[in-house]
Parts: C-alpha cells; structure tokens; sequence
C-alpha cells in the first residue's frame, strides 16, 4: 500500500494537471510550490515515484501521471472529497473547517469503510465545496461550462464551486449566502478598485467582492447539466 507520501505527490500532480490534457506534463517547480517543497526534495520523490510506476518523468520537462497513477490518485480524491461530505452531512461540522480533518483522515480509511459512507451518503456527485466527486470506476464528472465568477457575462446566475480551502474564507461566504447552489449577479464592475458587486438572491443587501476572491468562485447559467467523463 502507497505511504502517505506517496498518496500526497500522486494527488497534488493530479489536481495541477486538472483541465489539462491528458499526458501533458507537470513541472516540478509547480509541484514544490504546491507542497510547499524544495524543487530538490521534489525531485527526488519523482525518481522514486517513477520507479514504483506511478509517473513518466523527464528531467527538465516535467512529470505526468501513468494509469496507475491516475487511479491511485482519483481513489485518494474520492476519499477526500466523500470524507468532506461526510463530516458536514453526518458529524455536522462547518463547511469551512472540513478540509484539514479530510486531509488526515484520507490516508487511513479502507476501501470498505469509503465505499459505506458512499452509500450512506446516497452515492454523492459533489463535496461540500462543489467538487465533483469520481464514482468507484473512476469516473469524474467534467464541468466544461463553468467559468469563474469575474469572466462571467452579465445575468444571473448558479454558483457551483469554490476551490479556494481558505477557513475564514468560506466563512465569509457562508454569511454573506454565496454557498454552492446560490443564485446570484454581478450587478457592478469596478475594474480599477477591482470590486465585483453583487446580488443574491435572499439577501436584501448588495455583496462587495474582489475580483481576486470572486476569481475563486465557478459559477454556470440555470439549467445547464453537468456530465460525466472517465479519467
């Protein structure tokens, strides 16, 4: 069984080469800094990670993942992500503080213990945050029509996702109703104070925004459907 370790490398270069096409290679500088790493003791790991199979790597150019790396880590990603879940459904802890709890907890589970709180869950397709959640096959659901909240047009519309896991962060959102499913618009831009003004629907109250924090926020129009892919 993978260590820990390993399980973390395998998932960070999973989620950095996340909208990139398939085989496209990872830079180790992007890993390290992921990791908060040095690019040497990086390094290192990708030479053994290319050994146990996991990875194809070239000096220089980068690393991508091998078959069995990309099934290792969208299993350490289902664990993740139904953990998450399970913590805010079941535990009812805050959607905020869920994340570093996940983080533990992924690399202890069984197979058998995720694949129960799936089904008690009633076979989830997204985390607390939006996350798609891949199913036991290895199929990951693929939002190709979302765009985040700053490139969005004018007119409302649903908030999905938020892949910023930043505790005082989504507390904020959280009181100010921009959770995923929340119906909103950008009703003002201020490009130079870089300000996004919106309104959401419950709030009497317009929410101020910057275009950094609104940059994190992935949002579609009503009734288009999300679809399911394999990895």
């Amino acid at each position: 069984m993978p260590s820990s370790t390993v399980e973390n490398y395998v998932k960070a270069i999973l989620q950095l080469a996340d909208g990139e096409a398939r085989g496209t290679s990872v830079a180790v500088g992007r890993i390290a800094t992921h990791l908060g790493l040095t690019p040497g003791t990086v390094t290192t790991m990708m030479k053994h990670l290319s050994k146990e199979g996991f990875i194809h790597y070239l000096p220089r150019k980068g690393v991508c993942l091998t078959s069995s790396g990309e099934k290792l880590g969208l299993q350490i990603v289902r664990r993740h992500r139904l953990i998450e879940l399970f913590l805010v459904e079941v535990m009812q802890l805050d959607w905020a503080h869920v994340h570093e709890e996940a983080e533990v907890l992924e690399h202890v589970l069984s197979d058998r213990m995720v694949e129960r709180i799936d089904e008690m869950l009633g076979r989830p397709a997204y985390d607390p945050h939006g996350e798609p959640i891949p199913d036991a096959e290895g199929l990951l659901r693929r939002d190709d029509d979302l765009r985040v909240l700053t490139d969005c047009d004018d007119g409302r519309v649903r908030l999905v996702r938020v892949s910023r896991d930043d505790p005082p962060f989504l507390v904020w959102l959280q009181e100010h109703g921009l959770r995923p499913g929340a119906s909103l618009e950008v009703v003002a831009r201020d490009p130079v104070g870089e300000i996004l003004t919106l309104e959401v629907a419950g709030r009497a109250d317009r929410v101020r925004i910057s275009t950094s924090a609104a940059g994190t926020l992935w949002v579609k129009a009503s009734g288009v459907e999300r679809r399911r892919t394999a990895i």
